[in-house]
């Protein structure tokens, strides 16, 4: 058994014991569900976070802010008064929490409920009268800058310009839409609809769907608003401490791992009617046969049970009733598009997702290029053998050196992260053996993670790509690489700068017996370590920074862990012996390669242009409501576009396709080869993968 594994078995069993013989001092009579949800979240992140929060009037401070904030994030129910009653509990959050007492959620709650109510009962009014667009109105966007509502009369007229601002969105979209009708001279009712009939449909359309939003959050009720309370609790300690509630956990299982237990229809919400989007190939209802898109799922019913109306039930609550354990039964008694109703019975199976999983490409250049995009660092962690990430990327690679794939460049753009030790597996695949990552706990001495199989899987010229939504798994892999100079990391920006490690702790397993029916209770995630380069610097806040940096659109504009609410800091740990890789490639002549190349290219010249223009937007927060102003402001974002759009057009297509190997899969099922035809569409367009290849090119040489 390995090291890292006996490590966190020792800390499990050590969690589990604080918790066992805390459970033990109060009866289960004399908590709520919700005081014991709320004790078991205290003292785990007590007892295991990283850097826990004193609990303190500064920490009461931060949960009383956030959870205001969250529980109100428009401002568009709270009046300053209320704020101003509840403000008396600003310092004494930390003291209710030692008391497990929820006064101050009770108080927030009840207000929320009431002003829920009385919002609800006038916007309807606001939009029953036309908006003038000719009065020199504006609407600030920023609600950092927005004040909460004095008066009922000052949170009406903030409901009415949000409305406005909403009406006047698509009053201009129709009023293009009937221009364009009428210059093609159709017939058609639209382009005969005068400015006040268009006026009009847009405030219905604005009254549609503010009906259903607040439809949707009438649906939340005080054990959501509960949850919502418990998240910022976790939230204050650090951005990726978080509490799940038992189906938010179940959907992280799925995002973690890329499978889940269900039939395999994609569902969406819309109009109170839960519609089938898609079916996932080789899944029970692929099978079947009889459940398509397009098909609205009225009931749900367990094997022989009496069926559950879902036709005006939250999508996320049918759900939780459509997915269940494999081999188990399930009726759905569906309405089809022409009106018709079928019983549908399926047995749930594994379902999985192909789209979050490693797939590789050649690139064909003079010598060719291997391309691998890892979505995540995916893993089972419940043991089952599931997928794992760092074998995928094993494969794909033995599969790229048969196709005569002479480089590889991973694809780590927009990868959140995922599994620790995969990612410690997959550099391994790349290096000898030695460190490739310290992680730290809280109060002890660093834990040296290493690649000890002596094989190299790819020894190739290798780049890897990144940009600032590359985080955690995926920036221990860019540090490691770029440490041991094993290859090149290449993007357009910083990574995200997420150094910390979570475990994810079921609460059930948290209480004794004694407490069992009031379970389930839920996960609570815990970051309990950081991970440091072997240099000894934190990729925390700081990330990773590319060794060739391209344009970017957002280069101007502050992201990352850096502006999460509350990040742990930045510091370093003594570095690690390391022996680096002997590069056959000159760094500084990449770089400047690249370089000339990227200022010859039109594209990035206007990514240059356009991060300007986003950094402006950004600060500029304020929006005319007068038509004319926004009419001309939309002009001129369509005209920046059009650059884009015409550069598109221009632009010479990587020559990128699937390997043999994969084609017969693909072509096994039409939604394998719409999907693979749009994802090879969009690669051959990438400039930075384009550019990529260039690199990687000159490292051929």
């Amino acid at each position: 058994m390995r090291k890292s594994q006996l490590i966190f078995i020792a800390s499990m069993l050590f969690v589990l014991a604080v918790f066992a013989s805390y459970n033990l001092i109060r009866k289960p009579s004399e908590l709520s569900k919700e005081q014991l949800i709320m004790e078991v979240v205290m003292q785990g992140i007590q007892s295991r976070h990283f850097s826990p929060q004193n609990i303190d009037d500064k920490f009461s401070v931060r949960v009383f802010d956030m959870f205001l904030k969250r529980m109100d994030n428009s401002k568009k129910f709270f009046l300053q008064s209320d704020i101003d009653e509840l403000n008396k509990y600003k310092q004494k959050v930390d003291d209710e929490l030692n008391n497990t007492s929820l006064e101050f959620f009770d108080q927030v709650n009840t207000k929320y409920e009431k002003r829920f109510a009385e919002t609800k009962a006038f916007y309807a009014a606001l939009l029953a009268q036309p908006f003038n667009f000719k009065e020199d109105e504006t609407i600030e966007t920023d609600v950092d800058k927005i004040p909460y509502a004095k008066t009922e009369k000052e949170l009406k007229d903030a409901w009415r310009k949000s409305l406005k601002y909403q009406t006047l969105i698509r009053y201009n979209d129709m009023l293009e839409a009937r221009d364009k009708a009428k210059a093609k001279e159709d017939t058609s009712a639209m382009a005969k609809k005068t400015d006040e009939e268009l006026e009009m449909d847009a405030r219905k359309k604005v009254l549609k769907s503010t009906d259903d939003a607040f439809k949707n959050l009438g649906e939340l009720d005080r054990t959501d608003r509960f949850n919502l309370f418990i998240g910022c609790i976790a939230n204050v300690q650090d951005p990726h401490t978080e509490f799940f509630p038992p189906a938010d956990k179940a959907n992280f299982d799925i995002a973690m791992s890329g499978k889940l237990e269900g039939i395999g229809a994609q569902l969406q919400q819309r109009d109170d009617e839960i519609k089938v989007t898609s079916i996932v190939p080789g899944s029970p209802s692929y099978r079947d046969g009889r459940l398509k898109a397009g098909d609205i799922i009225v009931k749900v019913a367990q094997g022989a049970a009496e069926p559950v109306d879902v036709s005006e039930m939250r999508l996320d609550k049918a759900i939780q009733l459509i997915r269940g354990k494999k081999g188990t039964e399930v009726r759905l008694t569906v309405k089809k598009p022409d009106a018709t109703f079928e019983i549908i019975t399926l047995i749930r199976d594994v379902i999985v997702l192909e789209d979050t999983y490693a797939q590789s490409f050649i690139i064909n250049n003079e010598k060719k290029i291997g391309y691998i995009r890892l979505p995540g660092f995916y893993a089972d962690f419940s043991g089952a053998g599931g997928r794992d990430c760092a074998r995928d990327i094993r494969t794909e690679l033995n599969k790229l050196k048969d196709a005569g794939a002479k480089g590889v460049i991973l694809d780590l753009r927009d990868n959140g992260g995922g599994s620790l030790e995969s990612v410690v597996d997959m550099v391994g695949l790349f290096i000898p053996q030695g460190p490739v990552v310290q992680v730290k706990a809280r109060d002890t001495n660093p834990t040296l993670y290493t690649d000890k199989d002596p094989s190299v899987t790819f020894d190739g010229p290798f780049e890897v790509m990144v940009n600032e939504n590359s985080a955690s798994a995926s920036e221990i892999l860019a540090a490691a690489i770029q440490d041991y100079n094993r290859g090149v990391i290449i993007g357009s920006a910083t990574s995200f700068g997420k150094g910390t490690v979570q475990r994810m702790y079921n609460m059930d397993d948290m209480v004794n017996a004694t407490y069992s029916a009031v379970k389930p209770l839920g996960s609570v995630k815990i970051t309990m370590q950081k991970f440091y380069r072997v240099s000894g610097a934190s990729t925390q806040l700081n990330g990773v920074t590319p060794d060739i940096i391209l344009p970017d659109a957002y280069s101007k504009i502050e992201y990352g862990e850096k502006e999460e609410e509350f990040p742990l800091p930045w510091d370093e740990i003594k570095p690690t012996a390391i022996t680096k890789s002997k590069t056959s490639f000159d760094l500084a002549k990449l770089k400047s390669n690249s370089a000339a190349r990227v200022s010859e290219q039109k594209a990035f010249s206007l990514i240059e242009e356009q991060s300007v223009e986003l950094k402006k937007d950004r600060d500029n927060t304020v929006v005319s409501l007068n038509l004319e102003k926004y009419k001309s402001e939309q002009l001129k974002n369509k005209e920046d576009n059009k650059k884009f759009d015409e550069l598109e057009k221009t632009l010479t297509g990587l020559d990128i396709t699937n390997l043999t190997v994969d084609l017969t899969r693909i072509e096994s099922d039409s939604t394998y080869i719409a999907r693979n035809k749009e994802l090879l569409k969009f690669l051959k367009k990438d400039i930075y993968l384009n550019e990529a290849s260039q690199v990687m090119m000159d490292m051929m040489k």
